[in-house]
């Protein structure tokens, strides 16, 4: 069994996720983490002593081998890393909601000192695409923000939702990497710098990500899923009860192949074989995991696997001095006492990659016991049937039991039902048999359409019969593969043959076909020319949207109209001889989708689109008015501030200087005056707070305005349209920026 080499214990609690470790003076390896006080301890157990001059950092009043680097702020997101290749040492970086800290830890300074206006959610640091310096990308409000080690602004683009999760990988192949973005709307988004390369849609919130080599990356979702992906092929999954609070990607066993290692909720670190998710180790704490990281943290040439707990303190065989355990070397046997660090170094090549305290023998064997057991159940079962088709004559109301008919078949269908007074319009799946068997239970399984992933239908015995509709109310609009299980028999069957088969939920499958009707023709539209044949577009249309069978759509010119079952909003697709194509809705995250969708169809790499959304412009008019409101009372506010905290300083030298003197009368009206001033900071702060809240939320609709922009755009023209967005807003001329959205130039 794969042991821990040391163990280290500290006196501080680590908020999740938010650990790293650095060689800040180029050669010691030193765990940085955030406490949920505001601060971030450097532990350095190579330097003794280390005293520090200035106010940020100060020296731990329990460890001598810990620095406290204060925030002052909550932290929301920390890595370490070279961001600065000529100075040969790491810096840390620090991401609060409102800044970005980079700091020299060996210098005590700060490299720069940034506010953000988006927040930092997520960090990652390493060189991007073609850009050659080293970048701190941060990951925000709907935002993504890279700075080089002077501070400048050298990346920037907008995405889909809040940002959980950012990570650096190879994604094509191409030997420069890619940025990998997890965020709130579910989807992970790969961008070649600024532009989306691809997109892959998951049932939760991304919160990690991880490259493991090539282009292969894991992930984990705020459900307890994790996972592997190779470009846009999910490998594996599995799903947990508890919560992945970290995932790293480490060749444990010594197979020259990264594993997944896990750090779960629940204090579990397990490590899964990339290729099948099969655990091949796994150790337990006391408490839940904050990070899982790597390092040669004990200066001997090995790198080990590092494990940081949530809380660092033991609750047995405490030690009575507040002086922190080192390293606590293991050779023979490992005590169960609850610490906050592990290391582990990878197993030997004798282990055979078995890390765990169980033989091959003995898995194989117990994997081969339980495939004899499956298949002398179906036996049994099979005997069974044969038994109840003999002894049991057939009746008129139950009909035959036993083996269904060999030529049994399965069909399917997908259609729109507009639904009725009770029940709400919605797709539907018709399963049928070819027989007078009956269907007595339906599974599916499919991502994101389904509450836990599947769905179960179970019939009344009163309603058994040989179809059954099924509902399904997809709440994206996303192609979606339906996994079907169904039950097949007879009404006094008691076991059923299982069909399985996969059936492909088109992405448009929440809008109905219906006439059109002038007068609800929507105002907003996009307006595009492609090099397509009419046939090619109806081809899509059948293929994205669920048409009847007796649907049959003439050469161009030609209009289809659709009906949203979701909120009865209209969608128009008018097709012109010359290949003008206009797509009519008042929802531009639709017209998006359609364009991306005829994008991929057709293998159009530069799309440049003229479109116009009067109530979503006027809507966000308003919003920009607001952000310019809230950016002014911040500045007013901030002012404000100041000047209370120097007058503080005042009274309180005026307070002390009344002490000295024995003037109590004075120094009692002076700490008076500075409790009435204190409440006013307290109150300022609040209000401050609020302010920045709404804020973020004003900014969030402006960021997702411009993705929206961009999205009506493919290639060249969506990444132009972002970045001009972006300078039209950093000069306020809002009469551009609307342009710009349009047109998708700033030019006349």
């Amino acid at each position: 069994m794969l042991l821990p080499v040391f163990t280290l214990k500290l006196r501080h609690k680590i908020s999740p996720r938010m650990v790293a470790i650095g060689r800040y003076d180029g050669t010691h390896p030193c765990l940085a983490a955030a406490t949920q006080a505001g601060k971030v301890f450097i532990h350095n157990p190579h330097t003794r002593s280390q005293h520090f001059s200035a106010s940020r950092v100060f020296q731990s009043p329990l460890e001598s081998d810990v620095s406290l680097l204060n925030i002052n702020q909550a932290v929301s997101c920390l890595t370490a890393g070279v961001l600065n290749p000529e100075l040969g040492y790491d810096a840390l970086l620090v991401g609060t909601q409102t800044n970005l800290l980079a700091y020299d830890v060996y210098n005590n300074s700060d490299l720069f000192y940034r506010e953000v206006a988006d927040g930092a959610n997520a960090i990652v640091l390493g060189t991007l695409g073609d850009i050659s310096s080293p970048l701190a990308i941060i990951g925000g409000n709907c935002a993504l923000q890279g700075f080089d080690h002077e501070g400048n602004d050298l990346f920037w683009t907008v995405t889909g939702d809040n940002v959980h999760s950012l990570a650096l990988c190879d994604f094509d192949g191409d030997g420069k990497k890619e940025l990998l973005v997890g965020s709130e709307d579910f989807d992970i988004r790969v961008f070649k710098e600024d532009e989306i390369v691809a997109e892959m849609t998951e049932t939760e919130i991304i919160t990690s990500l991880c490259p493991m080599y090539g282009s292969r990356f894991g992930y984990a979702l705020s459900n307890g899923t994790v996972g592997v992906y190779d470009k846009t092929a999910r490998y594996w999954r599995i799903k947990s009860k508890n919560h992945a609070m970290s995932i790293h990607a480490f060749d444990l066993n010594s197979d020259g192949v990264c594993e997944l290692i896990t750090g779960w909720s629940n204090g579990k670190v397990d490590a899964r074989s990339d290729r099948t998710g099969e655990v091949i180790f796994k150790d337990n704490f006391s408490s839940a995991i904050a990070g899982v990281l790597e390092g040669d943290y004990r200066m001997d040439g090995h790198t080990q696997l590092i494990c940081c707990a949530v809380d660092g303190e033991s609750t047995v065989g405490r030690e009575k001095s507040l002086k922190s355990q080192i390293f606590n070397l293991i050779e023979s046997e490992y005590q169960e006492i609850p610490l906050q660090v592990r290391g582990y170094l990878p197993g030997t090549a004798e282990m055979r990659g078995n890390l765990m305290d169980t033989s091959v023998e003995q898995d194989l064997i117990r994997e081969l016991s339980q495939k004899k057991q499956n298949l002398l159940l179906e036996l049994r079962n099979y005997e069974e049937n044969a038994k109840a088709e003999l002894s049991s004559p057939q009746s008129e109301a139950d009909g035959p039991r036993g083996i269904i008919p060999a030529n049994t078949k399965l069909h399917t269908a997908l259609s729109v039902n507009l639904g009725h007074e009770t029940q709400a319009a919605h797709a539907e799946l018709c399963i049928s048999t070819s027989n007078d068997t009956i269907i007595r239970a339906v599974l599916i399984f499919a991502e994101g359409i389904f509450l836990g992933e599947s769905h179960v239908v179970h019939p009344s015995i009163h309603n058994l019969s040989s179809s059954i509709r099924i509902p399904i109310t997809p709440p994206k609009d996303v192609p979606v593969d339906l996994h079907l299980k169904t039950f097949v028999g007879y009404r006094s069957s008691t076991q059923f043959h299982v069909f399985e088969l996969t059936r492909q939920l088109p992405r448009f499958s929440m809008y109905a076909l219906t006439s059109p009707d002038p007068a609800r023709e929507p105002l907003s539209y996009v307006n595009f020319v492609i090099a397509e044949r009419a046939q090619r577009v109806v081809i899509w249309l059948n293929q994205n949207f669920l048409l009847p069978e007796d649907t049959n759509i003439q050469n161009a010119p030609f209009q289809v109209c659709f009906t949203s079952l979701r909120n009865g909003g209209q969608l128009y697709i008018k097709i012109k001889l010359s290949g003008e194509i206009t797509v009519n809705t008042d929802d531009i995250d639709l017209a998006g989708d359609i364009i991306q969708s005829m994008a991929s169809f057709f293998a159009i790499e530069d799309l440049q689109v003229e479109a116009d959304f009067p109530v979503y412009f006027e809507e966000l008019r308003k919003v920009l008015v607001k952000v310019d409101e809230y950016h002014s009372v911040h500045q007013k506010l901030s002012a404000e501030m100041a000047d209370n905290s120097n007058l503080i300083r005042s009274l309180l030298v005026r307070a002390e200087d009344a002490r000295l003197m024995r003037d109590m009368k004075t120094m009692k009206n002076r700490y008076m005056e500075l409790y009435d001033l204190n409440k006013d900071l307290l109150n300022g702060y609040k209000i401050r707070c609020n302010n920045h809240t709404e804020l973020l939320g004003n900014l969030k609709a402006v960021n997702q305005a411009i993705q929206r922009a961009g999205r009506l755009r493919v290639g060249k023209p969506k990444n132009q349209v972002i970045t001009a967005c972006r300078d039209a807003i950093r000069s306020n001329n809002i009469n551009t920026l609307f342009r710009i959205m349009r047109v998708g130039t700033a030019s006349s």
